[in-house]
């Protein structure tokens, strides 16, 4: 370590309504970490259950609680805990995710202890509800220059969750925090924008993104998904002019298919499809849903019907023959 006071990290941790839930476990994370030099800065955003006695009950120094009168939305809660960060790095840390013992001492090491770095990146593990390891990807982008580095997350070679992500917290509220269009791509925006900036690539798994029917991605609507991923595009395409037309064709190959997949997790085949034909307009007709959506999408319609049983053989059948 250098002889220059180690960089303060501020951990970010909005929460609502999970004090029976996930919340104990993102506290007991955060504050078992074995670098010293951090602070927790927890906002519950009027929850209606006891999550002010949960945080309270840690008793610990290091937590800085605040209650929100009203409830002022997830995003703007989050930028709330950055904008009370007193930090050199900022860490968003939702109440669902997990980050492993050593996550900010292996950043802080890897940058050297210093606060000159714009972000710094670990790989993320993918877990269940009930903790269980659903996938591993660690960071591979050592060294790869931003474009490179989109266009790899673009190719799904390595992927971006903000569990894994630590921002240089006064370049984050110059850029104006987390926002974008409909505020989900909020954190890749961030990330984009700060993309002039030093990057650091720690190719080791230490942070947690957890899956989980409660998780917002299953409850936007998909046009705001479609519109936000679009946004998301021009910003890329605006940073990085010289790789617009690059990023620009893979970028609507792959958002258009994550929209695709949105749409999936409605349940009524009508709604289903118009949702299918709203993301195919606004990918300018090019980029058709896959077949195993369009297959949802025809047995879905069927399961109500005397054919059913014949259809879901043939379904069968037919996904034998996509997935060869």
């Amino acid at each position: 370590m250098n002889d220059k006071q180690p960089p303060l990290v501020s951990i970010g941790m909005p929460t609502y309504n999970r004090a029976d839930g996930f919340l104990k476990g993102a506290l007991r994370s955060a504050l078992d970490q074995t670098y010293p030099d951090f602070e927790l800065i927890v906002s519950n955003n009027c929850s209606t259950d006891h999550t002010e006695e949960v945080v309270k009950g840690f008793n610990d120094p290091r937590i800085r609680y605040f209650k929100q009168a009203v409830n002022i939305g997830s995003v703007p809660n989050s930028n709330f805990c950055l904008s009370r960060a007193r930090g050199d790095y900022f860490l968003l840390h939702h109440d669902d995710d997990l980050i492993d013992p050593d996550f900010l001492e292996t950043c802080m090491k890897a940058a050297n202890y210093s606060a000159d770095a714009g972000v710094i990146l670990t790989g993320t593990r993918l877990i269940d509800t009930d903790g269980n390891i659903i996938g591993e990807t660690p960071n591979t982008a050592a060294g790869a220059p931003a474009a490179e580095f989109f266009r790899g997350w673009l190719a799904r070679k390595h992927s971006m969750y903000l569990c894994s992500t630590v921002y240089n917290r006064r370049r984050l509220q110059e850029i104006g925090g987390f926002r974008s269009l409909h505020n989900l791509f909020d954190d890749i925006v961030a990330l984009v924008r700060l993309s002039e900036f030093k990057r650091i690539d720690i190719e080791e798994v230490k942070a947690s993104f957890r899956k989980h029917p409660g998780e917002e991605t299953y409850h936007a609507d998909v046009r705001a998904w479609v519109e936000d991923s679009l946004f998301l595009l021009d910003v890329m395409c605006e940073k990085l002019p010289a790789e617009n037309g690059r990023l620009r064709e893979e970028g609507m190959r792959f958002l258009s298919n994550m929209n695709y997949k949105i749409a999936c997790s409605i349940k009524s085949p009508v709604r289903r499809l118009k949702a299918y034909y709203a993301i195919f307009s606004k990918y300018h007709y090019r980029h058709f849903p896959k077949k195993r959506h369009l297959l949802s999408f025809v047995f879905d319609l069927l399961e109500t019907t005397h054919t059913y049983d014949g259809a879901r053989f043939i379904k069968r059948k037919l996904e034998g023959i996509v997935n060869r």
